[in-house]
């Protein structure tokens, strides 16, 4: 069995995450200290996760295709995201941006806030107050949407198909690949690569799990001292 798709695979999750870890926060944040428009672009960026990934793929090819702005900027260059391994990572990214977007907002939102005002009252900057209060605090929420955003990355297809196509060693993934097996009636390879990715995404979400409870555990534990 070539393991292409799953090197191709892990690479994309583990860039996409990185990716989607950093905009996921900041965009909550900004969001969370919005005075108006809160409800609309709370739904722009929440899209992706209920659109068709077909749909969002469309769009992405609207945006990155060579005939638009984008992709003619980048012909300059000789440089093109449709049928590329950066399309695969971009098309991960907008799809799992969402999850890790509401978790680490709901995660803001729920923390309370007499914290945030004791720290003003200290004389704290805005800046300070969110890398050193806000952060720590709803630290196991963000760890959570990492995951689930990684296990979406993974399992990505139809974005990704749609943008990157199905090229073996450069954008096959293992969902890709799986469909290919299907295709092609060779059954046997498809249950291979299902076993795996249910594997990878079975840990993915027991890692969360026990992360979880041990954070449980700290907080009970502090609140019995």
């Amino acid at each position: 069995m070539d393991t292409a798709p799953l090197i191709i695979s892990l690479k994309t999750a583990l860039v996409s995450t990185f990716f989607t870890f950093f905009l996921g926060i900041y965009a909550a944040k900004f969001v969370v200290n919005l005075k108006r428009g809160k409800g609309l672009l709370d739904a722009i960026f929440t899209l992706p996760m209920v659109l068709p990934p077909t749909v969002t793929g469309f769009f992405l090819l609207l945006i990155f295709g060579n005939k638009s702005l984008i992709g003619q900027f980048l012909k300059t260059f000789d440089r093109s995201i449709v049928f590329s391994w950066e399309g695969t990572v971009i098309a991960s990214t907008v799809v799992a941006f969402p999850l890790m977007y509401r978790t680490a907002r709901g995660a803001f939102d729920q923390m309370d806030h007499n914290i945030i005002y004791a720290a003003r009252t200290l004389g704290l900057t805005e800046h300070h107050i969110f890398y050193k209060v806000i952060l720590p605090n709803c630290w196991p929420g963000i760890i959570a949407g990492t995951i689930l955003a990684f296990a979406r990355s993974l399992g990505e297809f139809g974005a990704t198909i749609m943008i990157a196509g199905n090229i073996p060693n450069k954008t096959q993934t293992i969902s890709i690949a799986v469909y290919t097996a299907v295709q092609a009636g060779n059954y046997d390879l498809a249950y291979k690569w299902v076993i795996v990715i249910v594997i990878i995404s079975f840990v993915s979400i027991a890692a969360m799990n026990l992360w979880n409870t041990k954070q449980s555990r700290i907080v009970t534990n502090k609140g019995g001292i």
